[in-house]
């Protein structure tokens, strides 16, 4: 029997010390690619068109990328400030508004298959999260961290819920083409992702109804603690006084 060759798992031993290590993570990617082509006897040259080649294919995730900067320069010229302040200024807008708009439009432009309309790092955290917090702020003054994190946290939510349920409506969504391939396979006929899709509204319009009722209970609930808050500030002003 032949000796089992261990070199091309010399890939992933870089991988896992060079992140560990907390290393440029594209150098490290990169060295461990390298490493794995010398380890199975890959010409330098083939390597690297092997490199240009999944890189073409996979331009669309790069291009992706390129929105983490622009969102961080937005940033630090203040964007957040911006939208909150903007908020602000508009005496009739709650948190729990702001949120149920944007689930609202999040989970239809999911359901027509617009994915990167929105998202957590291109409109959660520099828009939605801050002009929730502003309205928040805008209603009852300045804002205990748990309660900024509260508000946050159902910020992210509306996101990742509306598209959960959303994306399934959209019949050209690789979940749905998974799910009438694994039908087919397994010799169920007669479903087609039209129908996969007619019957993700259903769950859809509850995930609607019942996320827009939390979102109307969180606005009592930030009231609630609001008021512990500043309960417990004036007990412990009084007992310093005294």
């Amino acid at each position: 029997m032949s000796e089992l060759n261990l070199l091309p798992l010399l890939g992933i031993v870089i991988v896992v010390f060079g992140f560990a290590l907390r290393f440029n993570p594209l150098l490290v990617v990169c060295v461990a690619g390298l490493a794995t082509g010398w380890a199975v006897n890959i010409d330098f040259i083939s390597l690297l068109e092997t490199f240009g080649e999944k890189f073409m294919n996979s331009r669309q995730l790069a291009s992706f990328l390129l929105i983490l900067p622009v969102i961080a320069l937005l940033e630090r010229y203040g964007l957040q400030q911006r939208a909150k302040s903007w908020v602000a200024s508009i005496k009739s807008v709650t948190t729990s508004r702001i949120l149920s708009v944007y689930f609202i439009v999040r989970e239809c432009s999911a359901a027509l298959g617009l994915l990167s309309l929105a998202g957590q790092p291109q409109t959660v955290r520099p828009l939605l999260a801050p002009m929730a917090l502003g309205a928040a702020a805008n209603m009852h003054g300045t804002l205990p961290k748990h309660i900024q994190d509260l508000i946050s946290a159902h910020a992210a939510a509306c996101d990742n819920i509306a598209v959960f349920f959303g994306e399934d409506i959209f019949i050209a969504f690789g979940a749905v083409l998974l799910m009438d391939a694994f039908l087919k396979e397994n010799g169920i006929a007669g479903i087609e992702p039209l129908h996969i899709g007619l019957w993700a509204i259903p769950t859809a319009i509850a995930a609607l109804i019942v996320h827009l009722f939390r979102l109307a209970r969180l606005e009592a609930k930030i009231h609630h603690l609001m008021n512990e808050f500043n309960h417990c500030s004036t007990v412990e002003m009084s007992e310093e006084l005294s």
